[in-house]
């Protein structure tokens, strides 16, 4: 099985861009904390994994017209890996997170502080308001409550 969940802030503004067909595709960088042992933490050691996350059609379009740097998301998805010959005519490997749910996890301009969330985006359906959707990803947690 080939399912992945994220918790992070964007590394900076989505790109979004359209194939030659009119298809919507959308990229990103979500930091994600690295979890260490409490020892580590109170020394103050900490790090994250800059992960690429691709998202197309209309999640694209939303994700590329809603997130800014900083903001905090919960992405669902697969991981792809892809291979290609470089320029040095080296095999070169790109791995990356494809999207198939990505959930604003703080207020638009909230700027990085914690809160409630806008919508889920999911492709096979319209953004929703609030309520139901808390279920998706489970409740929504203070930074403050979590420990990394």
């Amino acid at each position: 099985m080939n399912r992945v969940i994220l918790i992070g802030r964007l590394a900076r503004d989505p790109e979004i861009r359209y194939t030659q067909s009119g298809k919507a595709f959308c990229r990103f960088t979500i930091a994600v904390d690295r979890r260490f042992s409490r020892a580590a933490q109170q020394e103050g050691q900490q790090t994250a994994d800059f992960i690429p996350v691709t998202c197309w059609e209309k999640l694209a379009e939303i994700c590329g017209n809603n997130l800014t740097k900083g903001r905090r998301v919960g992405v669902e998805g697969r991981i792809q890996v892809r291979s290609y010959d470089g320029s040095d005519g080296q095999r070169k490997y790109a791995t990356d997170v494809v999207a198939d749910n990505v959930e604003f996890l703080d207020s638009k301009n909230a700027g990085g502080s914690s809160g409630g969330y806008d919508a889920p985006m999911d492709r096979s359906a319209a953004p929703a308001a609030g309520g139901a959707a808390t279920d998706m990803m489970g409740p929504v947690i203070p930074d403050d409550d979590i420990p990394f």
